[in-house]
């Protein structure tokens, strides 16, 4: 069983509604915050396509302090509807360059205007591309002596801890990773989104239905969906139709069952693991993170609030998060870091 510990993060007394937490944590306010640190630090960035494997090219950013040697690379990885150019990205990848990293900030298929890039759709069991892109990734920027680290938030925390899991059998020289708020159960999490407040569950359907429409503008051979579809009320309801058409799993049930990443899924976790997350999330359930079975490199901070991928300090909308996730990955940076089987120097992609 992973060490559960109690979180630093205080919220101030204003900011312990979990609503409102997550509702500022992606006001436009925090990605220009993000763009104003990156500026004053100097970095310069780079946009890439990279490699995903059997013709399939993703997006991402490269950003990097062109007057220090990078001692690291660190692979940001978005949550759902969210993009390399999130608040909390950008945030973050002015946090690790600050800590002597890289970073590369991946958008996943078909997020942040990369759906004309591959013609199938994106969905949540695709972890093989992300796969092949962080090869991709530690092929072109990862030094044999440096570090490479992952971390992730709300479905790209899942991706990020699958990532680390399956790092070894890939050959990813991979030496620790950091999840906030991972989606660790897909069905508890629709259930929750469905059975909380409406705004949760009309924001992700009105992002994703606008991401289906505009594949189907790109590719209208390929994806005749019909109007009538793209009008569903229900999270559920529009998950079956993509599961039916476009995913090759069964039915929904087998669908969340590809990814779902709770319970004893992680326990042959080979690369050190810290996860953050709150007790009032509205998304994700914070039972889902009780017994669960992760290997002793692995930690699990429960904050008591914090809503959904938010933890913020003050007025002016700083966050715990990405200083927690800097800090963490940071501990991969130092000389006396023991490397586990993941980060064992091996060929890369």
């Amino acid at each position: 069983m992973s060490l559960q510990t109690v979180s630093a993060y205080r919220a101030p007394r204003w900011l312990r509604s979990p609503h409102l937490q997550t509702l500022l944590s992606s006001s436009p306010i925090r990605v220009a915050r993000g763009g104003r640190e990156l500026r004053k630090l100097g970095a310069v960035h780079g946009e890439h396509l990279v490699d995903a494997g059997g013709g399939i090219r993703l997006h991402g950013v490269h950003s990097t302090l062109p007057a220090r040697a990078p001692r690291g690379l660190a692979l940001l990885l978005h949550g759902w509807e969210g993009s390399a150019e999130s608040g909390y990205m950008r945030l973050t990848c002015a946090r690790l360059l600050e800590r002597g990293f890289d970073v590369f900030r991946l958008n996943f298929r078909d997020h942040g205007d990369t759906h004309h890039l591959n013609e199938d759709l994106f969905h949540s069991n695709r972890l093989d591309e992300v796969l092949q892109a962080a090869l991709a990734v530690s092929g072109r920027w990862q030094q044999p002596e440096q570090p490479m680290v992952v971390a992730g938030y709300s479905l790209g925390g899942n991706f990020a801890l699958r990532v680390a899991l399956h790092a070894p059998s890939a050959g990813l020289r991979l030496a620790r990773v950091a999840a906030v708020c991972p989606a660790l159960d897909p069905e508890r999490t629709t259930a929750a989104m469905e059975r909380g407040l409406p705004f949760y569950e009309r924001y992700f359907l009105k992002k994703w239905t606008r991401s289906l429409r505009r594949k189907r503008d790109l590719f209208p051979e390929q994806h005749a969906i019909a109007e009538e579809q793209l009008r569903s009320r229900r999270l559920r309801e529009l998950t079956a139709w993509l599961v039916a058409r476009h995913t090759g799993f069964a039915d929904v049930d087998a669908y969340f069952d590809g990814y779902r990443i709770s319970r004893d899924r992680m326990r042959d976790l080979q690369v050190p693991a810290d996860i953050l997350t709150s007790a009032d999330d509205p998304v994700i359930p914070v039972d889902d993170f009780h017994d669960w079975q992760l290997p002793a490199n692995a930690t699990v901070e429960i904050a008591a609030h914090g809503g959904h991928c938010a933890f913020l300090r003050d007025a002016r909308l700083r966050g715990y998060a990405e200083d927690w996730v800097a800090e963490h990955l940071s501990t991969a940076l130092e000389p006396a870091a023991v490397q586990t089987p993941a980060n064992t120097p091996g060929e890369s992609a």
